[in-house]
């Protein structure tokens, strides 16, 4: 072999390995800067307290300051609409509630800049809250048997309060009316507090809550626990049945988060990123805080949240469309 041509072959196989190198480099580089995690709800709302409570055990498993940044409005759409149009690499995730992935697009699409499935790559499932469906002191009603005889007898003569319209607890009233084959009247409010005022003073006889606007007040007697929404029976309120477990089969509605990236954002990146916050998900310190809303931590595979999203989207957009509801 001529010497030139020896040379030539020796220099394109240092480049081919020196390119190989560079991008072995890279890709075990990441991340090499802050990582900014933008909530979609106001500072102290339960999404927030969870990442904020993760963030110490994230910035240490990544090697990298970790900065939150809340940008609420629009039912999530604005903060998760930044997210889908950053840059798939790693620098910019998202925390997103159940409403902007899996209800919004089927009450308002038109209102959406990106599509949940196409735009966002899926990272973990980070906490679930469980609903509880109770009853005033006032209401003679102190069970869902009651409560179904009753609204059989009197077609829309109940009502049951929820948090605003489209939201999660708004979704499980409806399931709740359509699984128990009754006409109900369901009541939205501005948030959970004043659902809650109103239930208390015996405006309203029903409603459903979070755990964490309705357990002290079911401990001191003054709501009458019907109902769980979960699956199973949850650790803050242990004495109280499900829903399923009262002959409305297969019940179960929750509200969650997790976190989301722009779409193409590479695997290894996404991998790298999911298992940091499954690390951070074991922390005890998280796991006490995170529970101390009624919450419960919930870590999966990316694989895993990007299929229960789908299905959720499913479950949420059949009974929008079969119960009419609309957005407001």
């Amino acid at each position: 072999m001529f010497p030139s041509i020896r040379r030539a072959l020796i220099g394109a196989l240092v480049a081919a390995l020196s390119l190989s190198l560079s991008a072995i480099e890279t890709a075990n580089a990441y991340p090499d800067q802050p990582i900014k995690i933008i909530v979609t709800f106001p500072p102290g709302g339960s999404a927030d307290i969870v990442i904020r409570a993760l963030q110490p055990a994230l910035s240490e498993a990544l090697r990298q300051p970790v900065v939150i940044e809340n940008r609420a409005g629009a039912g999530g759409n604005i903060g998760i609409g930044a997210v889908a149009q950053s840059a798939p690499d790693g620098y910019t995730l998202g925390v997103a509630a159940a409403g902007v992935l899996t209800v919004n697009p089927h009450l308002n699409r038109a209102a959406m800049s990106f599509d949940p499935i196409k735009d966002l790559a899926p990272v973990t499932l980070l906490a679930e809250i469980p609903f509880v469906l109770v009853s005033s002191q006032q209401s003679a009603i102190a069970s869902v048997a009651d409560l179904i005889a009753k609204a059989k007898a009197q077609p829309q003569g109940l009502s049951i309060g929820h948090g605003g319209n489209g939201t999660a607890m708004h979704l499980t009233s409806a399931l709740f009316a359509q699984k128990a084959g009754v006409g109900i009247q369901l009541i939205a409010y501005r948030g959970t507090a004043p659902a809650t005022t109103d239930v208390l003073a015996g405006h309203i006889p029903l409603a459903v809550l979070d755990i964490p606007a309705s357990k002290q007040l079911i401990g001191d007697g003054k709501l009458k626990a019907l109902g769980v929404s979960a699956a199973k029976r949850v650790v803050f309120l242990p004495d109280v049945p499900t829903l399923a477990e009262q002959g409305l089969s297969e019940f179960e509605s929750v509200g969650w988060f997790g976190v989301v990236a722009p779409a193409g954002t590479p695997p290894d990146v996404v991998n790298t990123l999911n298992a940091a916050f499954v690390k951070a998900l074991s922390d005890p310190a998280a796991i006490e805080k995170i529970r101390g809303l009624g919450a419960e931590p919930k870590p999966t595979s990316a694989d895993a949240f990007a299929k229960f999203i789908q299905s959720e989207s499913v479950k949420w957009g059949k009974l929008i469309a079969e119960a009419g509801i609309k957005a407001e």
